[in-house]
């Protein structure tokens, strides 16, 4: 698949190089013009830029009953990936409680949410693209070169994990900081969590950390929205039944400027 260098010119009354407002309004249309071929081109060809063979599957686990909110992950990830305000890759909603019947509110419950990396990511086969890919380690990244901002994997995230970044026009997403991970260091918002809630590592270590706390709390692992069968690799300990679908939310809720 080859790729214009330049915007698309457009017939006008006189001669003479677009502006630059008519030049980003005829790409535009182009693009728009060309979607369909893209999305049946990409779906007969094979997925693209995945990792060689891995030993590892990396994965996290959400110990709920450790987190207190205070969204040091949040701000750390922010500064570590660049993510404009407005947006996040992780965050930590939180809930009121009400007593039933009573209309009260009975105190606040806690959701650590980040991109959950399944193993069969609903993400990667609508991108026309194949901008969005998964990587023999199970990372779920994006490939902004290739990634045309159409929104695609955004609308089927079950999760609420994307977003396009106003500052690049590109999908977004935690990518466990990748760069981080390869480079023998854990993803920012583990490295910074306070009450040590978030446990990262790799599942196929049947000796590291990770697997052995899975292991120990296997009657109690819990993932989100598991009626799905996207076989999430981001699993919770203490998450209430009553909050495995509750993914939804604005990263507005949280704004770094307003709190220094």
């Amino acid at each position: 698949m080859t790729h214009p260098t330049s915007a698309p010119q457009t017939p006008c009354s006189s001669p003479g190089p677009l502006s630059a407002e008519d030049a980003k309004v005829a790409s535009r249309r182009g693009f728009l013009r060309s979607l369909p071929a893209l999305t049946a081109v990409a779906a007969l060809a094979p997925q693209t830029a995945r990792a060689e063979g891995s030993p590892h599957h990396w994965g996290m686990l959400v110990d709920v009953r450790k987190c207190i909110g205070c969204q040091a992950c949040t701000v750390a990830c922010i500064q570590e990936n660049v993510v404009p305000e407005g947006s996040f890759r992780t965050i930590v909603s939180t809930y009121s409680i009400q007593v039933e019947g009573s209309g009260q509110p009975a105190g606040t419950y806690v959701l650590p949410r980040l991109c959950n990396h399944c193993d069969e990511p609903p993400c990667v086969p609508v991108c026309p693209v194949s901008a969005t890919f998964k990587r023999a380690d199970g990372i779920v990244l994006v490939d902004s070169d290739r990634c045309v901002g159409c929104a695609y994997c955004v609308q089927a995230c079950p999760y609420d994990a994307r977003f396009i970044n106003h500052d690049t026009g590109k999908a977004d997403k935690c990518t466990f900081c990748a760069h981080r991970v390869e480079a023998g260091l854990l993803p920012a918002c583990v490295e910074t969590c306070v009450g040590g809630a978030r446990i990262f590592g790799d599942l196929n270590d049947p000796d590291g950390e990770l697997r052995q706390r899975l292991n120990e709390a296997k009657p109690e692992l819990k993932v989100l929205k598991p009626g799905l069968e996207t076989k999430p690799q981001v699993f919770y300990i203490g998450l209430d039944e009553s909050f495995e679908g509750k993914v939804e939310g604005q990263g507005t809720l949280w704004k770094p400027r307003a709190h220094g």
